[in-house]
C-alpha cells in the first residue's frame, strides 16, 4: 500500500504528532510504503528507505494562524499534483483540502467553542478574539473535511457523540482510543524526597494547562478545603497562572506543591497515591491513560474525554465537574481507605494494558488495510479543487 499521512508532527513528545509516529512505525513494520506530508517527524523514520518526506516548511511565518494556513495551501498543491502516487490518505481535522480516506479527529473545535471555558469567553481582549476567530474558521471548514471523509476516526466516545451532533453519520465513525507507553508509565515506587515532594502524606497529582480555568485546578483547590488530610502536587508551568494565588487566598498553599512543568511525570506519578484532573473540556486526553497505566485511581469527570474509560473498580467519575462537594467527597473515600485505593490501582493498571500504543497502530492499519482491498477507495478524485469550494482550510485537529 503507499500510504500517505498529512500532519504537522510525526514524532514522540507530541499528542497528535505520537499519534502518527505509532502509526507510521505499523506501516514500516508491515512492508508499506509512506508519504509523510509534515513539518516535523522523527530522525529514525527520515531515515527509513520506506518513507518519502515531503517537508512543508511554515516556522518563518509569525502566527499559528498564518502557519496552519501555509501548511494547508502546500500540502493541497502537493496531493493535486501527485494523488495517483497514493492509495489511501490519512489527515487530521481540517489540515488540508481535498478526500481523504480516513480523518482521524482528536479535536472538534465546534463544540469547543460552544464550550463556556472557551477563551474567548473569558478574555475579552484582542487574543480572546483571535481564539475565537481561529476557532469558529476551524469548526467550519473541519465539518467539511469530515463529511468528505470515507471514515471519520474518533480518538474517544466523546469525540464521536460531538462527529454526530455536527452530522457525520454514525455509521462512518470508528472510536480509536489513543495509546499509552506501558513502558515508561508503570506501577512502582519513586523517591519524593529527590522529586521535591511531602513525604509521609497522602499526595494526590494534578497534571496539566494552569494557565486557564479550563482544567479545573480551581474545583480542586476548592476541594482540598474539605479533605485536610490530603496533599496535591500540581505539574504545569505557573507563569501568568492565577492559582498559586487561589491556594493561598483558600489557605491551602502549605499542602498544594506546584513543581513546575516537569518532563519526569512518569516518575512522579509513581510517586503519588492518586490522580485528580475534573476538567471542564477536553477531547481526549493522554495524562488520563497515563495515569490509569501507572497504576493511580483516577478521578475525573464526564467533560474530560477518556472518562469512559475510568471504570467504577478503577476510579471515579464525576457528572459535574464544578460540583467541589462532590469532589471532596470522592477524594476523602479515597484518602480515608488505602487497600481501596490499591485495589483501584492494580485495576487501573489492568484497564490500561489494554490501550498500547502498538495496539492502537495495528488498529489503524487493519482499518487501513480493510478500506484499501475495496476498489472505491483506491482512487482520489476529489483531491483537486472544486469550483463550489469556498476557501481553504488552514487548521488542526488540536486547539491553538
Amino acid at each position: 500500500m503507499r500510504l500517505c499521512i498529512v500532519t504537522h508532527k510525526i514524532k514522540k513528545g507530541d499528542g497528535q504528532g505520537r499519534v502518527n509516529y505509532e502509526v507510521v512505525q505499523e506501516a514500516i513494520h508491515r512492508g508499506h510504503h509512506l508519504t509523510l506530508l509534515a513539518s516535523e517527524i522523527a530522525p529514525e523514520i527520515e531515515q527509513n528507505s520506506q518513507v518519502n518526506w515531503t517537508k512543508i516548511s511554515v516556522n518563518r511565518y509569525p502566527s499559528e494562524f498564518i502557519r496552519n494556513f501555509i501548511f494547508a495551501h502546500k500540502s493541497s498543491v502537493w496531493l493535486q499534483k501527485n494523488c495517483a502516487q497514493i492509495d489511501l490518505l490519512k489527515i487530521n481535522g481540517a489540515i488540508t483540502k481535498g478526500t481523504a480516506d480516513v480523518n482521524a479527529v482528536h479535536f472538534v473545535h465546534s463544540s469547543w467553542l460552544r464550550s463556556p471555558v472557551h477563551i474567548s469567553r473569558i478574555r475579552s481582549d484582542a487574543y480572546g478574539l483571535y481564539q475565537w476567530l481561529y476557532t469558529a474558521l476551524n469548526a467550519r471548514w473541519e465539518k467539511q473535511a469530515f463529511q468528505r471523509a470515507k471514515v471519520v476516526v474518533a480518538v474517544s466516545e466523546k469525540v464521536a457523540k460531538e462527529l454526530v451532533n455536527i452530522g457525520v453519520p454514525r455509521d462512518r465513525i470508528r472510536v480509536i482510543v489513543n495509546g499509552v507507553d506501558l513502558q515508561e508509565f508503570t506501577p512502582g515506587v519513586a523517591s519524593r524526597q529527590k522529586l521535591g515532594l511531602p513525604e509521609n502524606v497522602y499526595l494526590g497529582l494534578f497534571a496539566g494547562d494552569i494557565r486557564t480555568p479550563r482544567k479545573n485546578l480551581d474545583s480542586i483547590l476548592h476541594a482540598l478545603v474539605q479533605v485536610p488530610d490530603l496533599h496535591l502536587a500540581v505539574v504545569g508551568s505557573t507563569d501568568g497562572s492565577p492559582f498559586p494565588q487561589l491556594a493561598a487566598n483558600l489557605g491551602v498553599s502549605g499542602r498544594v506543591h506546584f513543581v513546575g512543568y516537569r518532563r519526569d511525570v512518569a516518575e512522579i506519578m509513581r510517586a503519588v497515591d492518586l490522580f485528580v484532573f475534573p476538567s471542564r473540556y477536553e477531547a481526549c486526553t493522554l495524562v488520563l491513560l497515563e495515569a490509569l497505566a501507572s497504576g493511580l485511581p483516577v478521578i475525573t469527570a464526564t467533560a474530560t474525554g477518556g472518562a469512559e474509560l475510568v471504570t467504577p473498580e478503577c476510579g471515579i467519575v464525576l457528572p459535574d465537574s464544578d460540583d467541589v462537594d462532590a469532589l471532596a467527597t470522592a477524594l476523602s473515600s479515597l484518602v480515608s481507605d488505602r487497600a481501596l485505593m490499591q485495589q483501584m490501582g492494580q485495576a487501573a493498571r489492568a484497564v490500561a494494558e489494554q490501550y498500547s500504543w502498538s495496539k492502537m497502530a495495528q488498529t489503524y492499519m487493519d482499518l487501513f488495510e480493510e478500506l484499501q482491498k475495496n476498489e472505491e477507495h483506491s482512487s482520489h478524485p476529489d483531491l483537486s479543487p472544486s469550483s463550489g469550494s469556498i476557501s481553504l482550510p488552514f487548521g488542526t485537529a488540536s486547539t491553538n
